[in-house]
């Protein structure tokens, strides 16, 4: 109940922004302050803890002073250490928010709120979290002409986003630290609703992210690593570790870097210190930055049949040249395959979404999905979902399920879930009995009729390796027949009683003096 009041809260917060800009563009704004109120708010309760002995309260300190800076430079070392950042006490979030609004009016903090945000990340410089806090704030501009036609109109808008935000306790300390991370989910989620086509560069449906991790996590208690090449916001990392007890490290790459410093505040909102997670800025295909690992789960829901270089140097890059082909330059779907199938540990599992056509397109993308299935045997199920259920496509998807440690005689699972939804206005849902459906199918390898079955090599080989679901799982039903002689009586039991009716409607009328209407 907690949570949802928070969401509620938080989303009206939201809205006070939304006459000014698009949705995602105010989804940086907000997002980012709810985010300097965390880091406000877990720097104030930390430093109160240190102090305690000393029977001071942080927010009391005279930075000014020779023993208030002490006070300071001893909470700083300790504060980098176990947090990653630093705020002085003239920095946190509820002191800023009344300086804007002291006694009803606006003041003007503007130059203050950009100084602060700078030196959250200068505080990092030269310590282990320098990386995870590099650039963190850069979408937030608060010169921007979007956020009003004058300065004093884009400080009153500021001022307003924070008040209210400062009337918001967070309570670190009193609730489950998922709450507030999962809060700040449900906001990336609704703005994903709003934003269209946009929305699939940064946040993957929260049903469909059940799937994949829990495929993932199948057989397993804990994890020493979970990787994502196009994480996004890192809604499908943090929705792997809420399927095991512990992962001992979040990896992912997002070109958009915009989306990776959301994705990096949503981690440590949702309580993954920063020495737990490894995300980078950067193109995965053209550009790895996690080569020299091997991850025991990988998760993916890379754009869809998206452009990129397919440089002939690839055909010499570990990744894809024992293929013998690249993936078209057009469609780099397969390309994502290869790439996670090589960071894929021994004893690893992975899970990708794409558009169906990756199950039966032929010339390269034929020739790659022959080699996965018939010389290393790492496919281990294809399952299909409804259509309309991703933000800006209504396209028919496809999970790719692949591990390395299949045995020669084990079959491929193929499920057909594509009928299985709840249909919505803009957008199809897959129900909590669908998703369980799927997952139990998958883990007990089941076969039911007319939705999953187990394919040998011999019969994906007498397809030619196309993997189109319909060709191994029968849905077809037959219309029922219909009984023409049965028809023909009851049509004749109808006249009979229309002819009956009016008799007596002609009788009727004789008896009145009236002419009858029926001839």
């Amino acid at each position: 109940m907690a949570e949802q009041k928070l969401e509620q809260q938080l989303w009206k917060i939201a809205n006070a922004l939304r006459g000014s800009m698009g949705a995602d563009e105010f989804r940086d704004y907000i997002l980012g302050f709810i985010f300097y109120k965390y880091l406000s708010e877990k720097m104030h309760t930390y430093a109160d803890k240190i102090l305690k002995p000393d029977n001071i309260l942080y927010k009391d300190i005279d930075e000014s002073s020779d023993t208030g800076k002490q006070f300071l430079d001893a909470i700083k070392g300790e504060a980098l250490n176990k947090l990653g950042y630093f705020l002085k006490p003239s920095e946190l979030f509820s002191d800023l928010a009344k300086r804007g609004n002291s006694d009803g009016v606006s003041k003007f903090i503007l130059d203050d709120l950009t100084k602060v945000l700078n030196n959250i990340q200068n505080s990092t410089m030269g310590t282990a979290s320098e990386e995870d806090f590099d650039h963190l704030f850069s979408e937030i501009d608060l010169t921007s002409s979007k956020l009003g036609k004058s300065e004093s109109a884009k400080n009153e808008l500021i001022v307003k986003v924070l008040s209210h935000l400062d009337e918001i306790d967070f309570e670190l300390e009193n609730v489950e630290s998922d709450v507030l991370g999962d809060a700040y989910e449900y906001l990336i989620g609704q703005f994903a609703s709003g934003a269209g086509k946009k929305a699939g560069e940064f946040y993957t449906p929260q049903q469909v992210s059940k799937i994949l991790a829990k495929i993932v996590a199948t057989g397993k208690t804990k994890l020493k690593s979970v990787y994502d090449p196009t994480c996004g916001s890192g809604s499908l990392l943090l929705r792997v570790s809420k399927e095991v007890e512990e992962v001992s490290g979040f990896f992912g790459q997002e070109k958009n870097p915009t989306t990776y410093n959301l994705c990096r505040m949503n981690m440590i909102m949702h309580a993954v210190h920063y020495r737990k997670f490894d995300i980078k800025n950067d193109d995965t295909l053209e550009n790895p930055q996690h080569l020299e690992k091997r991850f025991e789960a990988i998760v993916a829901n890379p754009p869809f049949s998206a452009d990129w270089s397919a440089s002939p140097l690839f055909m010499s890059d570990d990744r894809f040249s024992s293929y013998g082909k690249l993936a078209p330059k057009t469609k780099a779907d397969f390309a994502f395959v290869q790439h996670m199938i090589y960071q894929l540990a021994d004893n690893g599992l992975m899970a990708i979404v794409l558009p169906h056509g990756v199950l039966f397109r032929g010339a390269a993308e034929g020739v790659i999905r022959k080699y996965l299935i018939a010389e290393k045997n790492f496919l281990d199920a294809v399952i299909g979902l409804p259509a309309n259920i991703f933000y800006g496509t209504s396209i028919p998807t496809v999970i790719l399920v692949f591990k390395k440690s299949r045995n020669a005689f084990d079959k491929v699972l193929f499920i057909d879930a594509s009928n299985d939804f709840e249909k919505a206005k803009n957008q199809n849902n897959l129900r909590d009995s669908d998703l369980e459906k799927i997952i139990d199918t998958y883990r007990n390898r089941t076969v039911l009729d007319k939705y999953s079955h187990l394919a040998d090599m011999a019969e994906i080989e007498e397809n030619d390796f196309n993997l189109n679901i319909p060709r191994y799982v029968d849905t077809f039903e037959e219309e029922e027949r219909v009984d023409l002689s049965k028809i023909v009586n009851e049509l004749k039991e109808i006249e009979s009683d229309i002819k009956e009716v009016d008799e007596k409607i002609i009788d009727q009328c004789d008896e009145l003096g009236i002419e009858a209407p029926i001839v």
